[in-house]
């Protein structure tokens, strides 16, 4: 049974069928947070204004999402339909037996106007600058700018990300696990 809180945030907020959240969940007006089939959000989770999630996957812990980004899919209406326009066309969404959940780590901060595809998973504390996007994986504490988004440097050292991590579990922050490719230094 969903909770008459949970239900009155539902309304006020856009957040549609398929999203697990609890309460430290932030969404900020004008937003929309929906799931094909399902999406789990983390603890403590900021979405800014004018934000629009529209994927099966995860958001970890602690993560910010300023205004105006949006995690979407790559692929939402038959732009081939022929005699359609693209605004008429078929909403198709991604293919499920083609694509990944969406991954979004936590400790990580998601740029003002950025755009996140769906089936790329954003490692644990990762930086994507504003007005980026996002089209293919980002390994944890990886700063990415651009169009498309490319590495501009790292956010600690493999020292301090270590630590950052001790610290931040000991306060309960959960790091999400990510394919061993994305993972950083031995941490």
């Amino acid at each position: 049974m969903i909770s008459p809180i949970k239900i009155a945030l539902m309304r006020r907020l856009s957040i549609r069928a398929n999203v697990k959240f609890n309460r430290t969940l932030h969404v900020g007006p004008g937003s929309i947070v929906w799931a094909p089939s399902h999406l789990a959000i983390g603890n403590n989770v900021y979405i800014g204004k004018h934000v629009t999630v529209q994927v099966d996957g995860e958001i970890g812990d602690e993560t910010l999402i300023a205004n105006g980004a949006g995690i979407v899919g790559k692929r939402d209406h038959d732009y081939q339909e022929v005699g359609i326009p693209v605004r008429s066309a078929s909403w198709v969404g991604d293919n499920p037996s083609l694509s990944r959940k969406t991954i979004v780590g936590s400790d990580v901060w998601i740029g003002f106007n950025s755009v996140v595809y769906s089936g790329v998973t954003v490692g644990n504390s990762a930086i994507i600058a504003a007005g980026s996007v996002v089209t293919k994986d980002v390994p944890e504490n990886e700063i990415v700018a651009g169009v498309p988004a490319r590495r501009v440097k790292y956010r600690f050292t493999e020292d301090e990300f270590r630590a950052h991590w001790a610290a931040l579990a000991r306060r309960g922050i959960r790091r999400l696990a990510v394919p061993d490719v994305l993972r950083f230094g031995d941490a």
